[in-house]
Protein backbone atom coordinates (compact mmCIF):
# COMPACT_ATOMS: atom_id res chain seq x y z
CA UNK A 1 0.00 0.00 0.00
CA UNK A 2 1.28 3.53 -0.98
CA UNK A 3 2.01 5.76 1.93
CA UNK A 4 3.55 7.55 -0.34
CA UNK A 5 3.10 8.77 -4.06
CA UNK A 6 4.97 11.58 -5.98
CA UNK A 7 5.12 11.58 -9.71
CA UNK A 8 4.59 13.11 -12.89
CA UNK A 9 4.92 10.44 -15.45
CA UNK A 10 8.47 11.16 -15.95
CA UNK A 11 9.93 11.44 -12.57
CA UNK A 12 8.31 9.36 -9.61
CA UNK A 13 8.93 9.14 -5.40
CA UNK A 14 6.88 6.29 -3.98
CA UNK A 15 7.03 4.56 -0.67
CA UNK A 16 5.04 1.38 0.27
CA UNK A 17 4.13 -0.22 3.38
CA UNK A 18 4.21 -3.59 2.93
CA UNK A 19 3.23 -4.98 5.88
CA UNK A 20 3.42 -5.91 9.54
CA UNK A 21 7.84 -6.40 10.78
CA UNK A 22 6.52 -9.17 13.37
CA UNK A 23 2.75 -9.15 13.56
CA UNK A 24 2.07 -10.39 17.59
CA UNK A 25 5.43 -10.39 18.44
CA UNK A 26 4.67 -7.29 20.88
CA UNK A 27 7.60 -5.21 21.23
CA UNK A 28 7.57 -5.02 17.16
CA UNK A 29 4.36 -5.95 16.56
CA UNK A 30 3.75 -2.06 15.35
CA UNK A 31 7.23 -1.78 13.27
CA UNK A 32 6.11 -1.78 9.40
CA UNK A 33 8.73 -3.18 6.63
CA UNK A 34 8.29 -0.50 3.85
CA UNK A 35 10.55 0.57 0.52
CA UNK A 36 11.66 3.34 -1.26
CA UNK A 37 10.87 3.16 -4.81
CA UNK A 38 12.71 5.95 -7.29
CA UNK A 39 12.16 6.42 -10.79
CA UNK A 40 13.23 8.28 -13.72
CA UNK A 41 14.46 8.47 -16.89
CA UNK A 42 17.93 8.37 -15.86
CA UNK A 43 17.66 6.01 -12.55
CA UNK A 44 15.76 3.84 -10.41
CA UNK A 45 16.23 2.40 -7.23
CA UNK A 46 14.49 0.45 -3.94
CA UNK A 47 16.15 0.94 -0.81
CA UNK A 48 14.53 -1.68 1.92
CA UNK A 49 13.22 0.43 5.24
CA UNK A 50 11.04 0.02 8.65
CA UNK A 51 8.50 2.43 9.80
CA UNK A 52 7.55 3.14 13.50
CA UNK A 53 4.30 4.35 14.43
CA UNK A 54 6.49 7.77 15.65
CA UNK A 55 7.88 7.91 12.30
CA UNK A 56 4.41 7.91 10.92
CA UNK A 57 3.25 10.96 13.27
CA UNK A 58 6.14 12.44 11.60
CA UNK A 59 5.16 12.25 8.28
CA UNK A 60 1.52 13.37 9.23
CA UNK A 61 3.66 16.46 11.02
CA UNK A 62 5.82 17.05 7.98
CA UNK A 63 2.86 17.55 5.56
CA UNK A 64 1.42 20.13 7.47
CA UNK A 65 4.89 22.21 6.86
CA UNK A 66 4.76 21.11 3.26
CA UNK A 67 1.08 22.96 3.69
CA UNK A 68 2.52 25.78 4.62
CA UNK A 69 5.14 26.14 1.90
CA UNK A 70 8.24 24.36 4.11
CA UNK A 71 10.63 22.48 3.32
CA UNK A 72 10.64 18.97 5.20
CA UNK A 73 13.73 16.52 6.03
CA UNK A 74 11.83 13.01 7.00
CA UNK A 75 13.66 9.92 8.20
CA UNK A 76 16.55 11.64 8.78
CA UNK A 77 18.07 9.29 11.68
CA UNK A 78 21.20 6.88 10.86
CA UNK A 79 19.23 4.28 9.99
CA UNK A 80 16.84 5.14 7.22
CA UNK A 81 16.80 7.03 3.99
CA UNK A 82 16.98 10.47 4.57
CA UNK A 83 13.90 12.23 2.77
CA UNK A 84 13.70 15.72 1.68
CA UNK A 85 11.08 17.49 -0.05
CA UNK A 86 10.68 20.72 -0.97
CA UNK A 87 7.05 21.91 -2.16
CA UNK A 88 8.87 24.69 -4.92
CA UNK A 89 12.31 24.43 -5.84
CA UNK A 90 13.52 27.20 -6.65
CA UNK A 91 15.77 26.07 -9.41
CA UNK A 92 13.55 23.79 -10.98
CA UNK A 93 10.13 25.62 -10.24
CA UNK A 94 7.80 22.84 -9.03
CA UNK A 95 8.14 20.31 -5.99
CA UNK A 96 11.33 18.36 -5.27
CA UNK A 97 12.15 15.28 -3.35
CA UNK A 98 15.84 14.32 -2.44
CA UNK A 99 16.77 11.12 -0.93
CA UNK A 100 20.00 10.28 0.38
CA UNK A 101 21.05 6.83 1.89
CA UNK A 102 24.30 7.62 3.48
CA UNK A 103 24.14 4.62 5.68
CA UNK A 104 24.14 2.11 3.24
CA UNK A 105 25.00 2.73 0.13
CA UNK A 106 26.08 6.51 -0.14
CA UNK A 107 23.88 7.59 -3.05
CA UNK A 108 21.13 10.78 -2.90
CA UNK A 109 19.31 11.03 -5.76
CA UNK A 110 17.30 14.37 -5.94
CA UNK A 111 14.14 14.49 -8.58
CA UNK A 112 12.33 17.35 -9.92
CA UNK A 113 8.72 16.34 -9.62
CA UNK A 114 5.50 18.71 -11.41
CA UNK A 115 3.03 17.62 -9.53
CA UNK A 116 -0.51 18.97 -9.99
CA UNK A 117 -1.97 21.20 -7.27
CA UNK A 118 -3.79 18.95 -4.32
CA UNK A 119 -0.56 16.67 -4.06
CA UNK A 120 -0.57 17.17 -0.55
CA UNK A 121 -4.09 16.42 0.31
CA UNK A 122 -3.42 13.37 -1.63
CA UNK A 123 -0.93 12.19 0.72
CA UNK A 124 -2.48 13.16 3.59
CA UNK A 125 -5.42 10.86 2.06
CA UNK A 126 -2.68 7.80 1.91
CA UNK A 127 -1.33 8.28 5.28
CA UNK A 128 -5.19 7.93 6.38
CA UNK A 129 -5.40 4.68 4.40
CA UNK A 130 -1.94 2.92 6.17
CA UNK A 131 -3.09 3.96 9.74
CA UNK A 132 -6.36 2.22 8.79
CA UNK A 133 -4.97 -0.99 7.67
CA UNK A 134 -2.11 -1.12 10.38
CA UNK A 135 -3.46 0.84 13.18
CA UNK A 136 -0.62 1.43 16.42
CA UNK A 137 -2.17 -1.55 19.07
CA UNK A 138 0.98 -1.68 21.19
CA UNK A 139 1.60 0.76 23.91
CA UNK A 140 4.99 0.93 25.12
CA UNK A 141 3.74 1.99 29.06
CA UNK A 142 7.22 2.66 30.38
CA UNK A 143 10.77 1.96 28.22
CA UNK A 144 10.87 -1.21 27.37
CA UNK A 145 7.67 -1.92 28.38
CA UNK A 146 4.97 -3.17 25.67
CA UNK A 147 1.61 -4.21 26.04
CA UNK A 148 -1.84 -4.51 24.37
CA UNK A 149 -3.83 -1.71 23.06
CA UNK A 150 -7.13 -2.29 24.58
Amino acid sequence: MELISLSDGENGFRVRVLGRRSPGVLHLHDRLDAEVLVTSGFVSGRLAMSLLPSDLEDWSRALDLLATGQDICWMDDDHSPEIRIQPCNEEQGTPAVQVEDLGSSCASVFLPVNLEEGWIDEQRRLLGRVLKEWPSEVLESSPGVYEWRR
